[in-house]
């Protein structure tokens, strides 16, 4: 039996998608939580019911943005490692399934919520905080799992593992915002495949 969305979560996950849509656009010092309330058309004990206060917002928001980024990456790794045993060529595949994601967004990258979070640091509670790092050092070790799996088959010397799986997160994020700034909605997109050609030199055989 299909189960049905309560009005209650659909307000919810209605003021949730405006405050990151305003988050993104302008960083969070400059969403209101009054703007919030005139976009979703409720009333202030309406917002106040669902979240205690601005901090709370920001919590649930960005815990389900990160939510949804575990999402996408489970789904696109499923797909990469059913094309391919090889850990280096599943992570070719995997590569390419992110670019391919990111050239298909009709608009250029709304930018990224651990980013935003990160350079307004001084708005969040300590929780927060936790979480962000906590989010990039989970994305660490998710890469830095692939490339232990890729050099055990593909032995080389003189790599440093950690370091080349912060240089994917820095090609994601310096990508994002590059990509915002100049507005070339195809920047990321080449970044990605960049850092999946240099993966490729590194480890393929000679």
């Amino acid at each position: 039996m299909e189960s049905r969305i309560s009005k209650g979560e659909l307000t919810r996950g209605r003021i949730l998608d405006l405050a990151e849509e305003a988050v993104l656009q302008k960083g969070f010092a400059a969403t209101s939580i009054d703007e919030l309330i005139a976009a979703a058309e409720i009333t202030k004990s309406g917002f106040f019911y669902h979240f205690k206060d601005k901090a709370h917002l920001a919590k649930e928001m960005f815990q389900r943005y990160l939510e949804r980024e575990d999402e996408i990456f489970e789904e696109l790794e499923g797909r990469a490692d059913e094309l391919s045993d090889d850990p280096l060529h599943s992570t070719l595949i995997l590569i390419k399934l992110f670019a391919e994601m990111f050239e298909n967004i009709p608009k250029n990258h709304p930018g990224c919520l651990v980013a935003v979070y990160c350079y307004q640091h001084q708005l969040f509670n300590d929780e927060i905080r936790e979480l962000n790092v906590a989010s990039l050092l989970r994305w660490r070790n998710v890469y830095r799992t692939r490339l232990d799996r890729i050099i055990e088959k593909y032995p080389v010397e003189n790599v440093d593992l950690e370091a080349l799986s912060d240089l994917a997160l820095t090609f994601v994020e310096g990508g994002i915002i590059l990509s915002k700034t100049l507005d070339d909605r195809e920047l990321l997109p080449r970044q990605m495949l960049l850092f999946r050609d240099y993966i490729r030199r590194i480890f393929s055989p000679v």
